[in-house]
């Protein structure tokens, strides 16, 4: 079952569902969750890995990031691809999963969003993946709202995520095992 936006605010105020919401998502959300917004973007370089027991991810850089005092942007040329992060943070029970869809002025624009499932008893930032599959420039603020996350219940019982990527961090720091 999905939740609604009543029960959505309650888990907020209560248990900090979502910390840092805007204040439009705070008081007038659409829909059946919250908008988040884009709190950094990351270029990829190198090369990455993803074995058995073992894995290693890209290098990052950091091209563009949110600065509530000073508005900026940034240009996504076709065929560039870049990790994204919110500036939104999940708290998430054990009862509860989210899923993550773009915005449709994305695909309306030609940009692919890369999303996951937030899983039960995961704790921090996201991080997606952005790809401008089209034939033009795409300029983004830093900021904008670009992506909703819907949370689900769960009937029966769930298994908290026990992954490395707790607490949101964007890549790997060299070669890793598995959890």
């Amino acid at each position: 079952m999905v939740l609604g936006i009543s029960e959505l605010k309650k888990l907020v105020d209560e248990d900090k569902l979502v910390e840092n919401l805007c204040e439009r998502e705070i008081n007038t959300p659409e829909g059946a969750g919250f908008d988040l917004r884009l709190d950094k973007l990351y270029q990829i370089k190198g090369r990455s890995f993803l074995g058995i027991d073992e894995r290693e991810t890209v290098d990052v850089q950091e091209v563009a990031s949110y600065d509530e005092n000073n508005r900026t942007s940034y240009i996504i040329k076709p065929g560039e691809y870049y990790l994204t992060q919110t500036i939104e943070k999940v708290n998430m029970p054990d009862n509860l999963i989210a899923f993550v869809k773009p915005r449709t002025t994305l695909f309306r624009s030609g940009i692919l969003l890369r999303t996951g499932a937030v899983d039960p008893g995961y704790t921090g930032i996201l991080n997606f993946g952005l790809y401008n599959a089209g034939g033009c420039d795409f300029e983004i603020e830093m900021g904008a709202r670009y992506c909703h996350i819907i949370f689900m219940q769960i009937k029966g019982e769930s298994k908290t995520y026990r992954g490395q990527w707790q607490g949101g961090r964007v890549v790997t720091n060299g070669k890793e095992k598995q959890i």
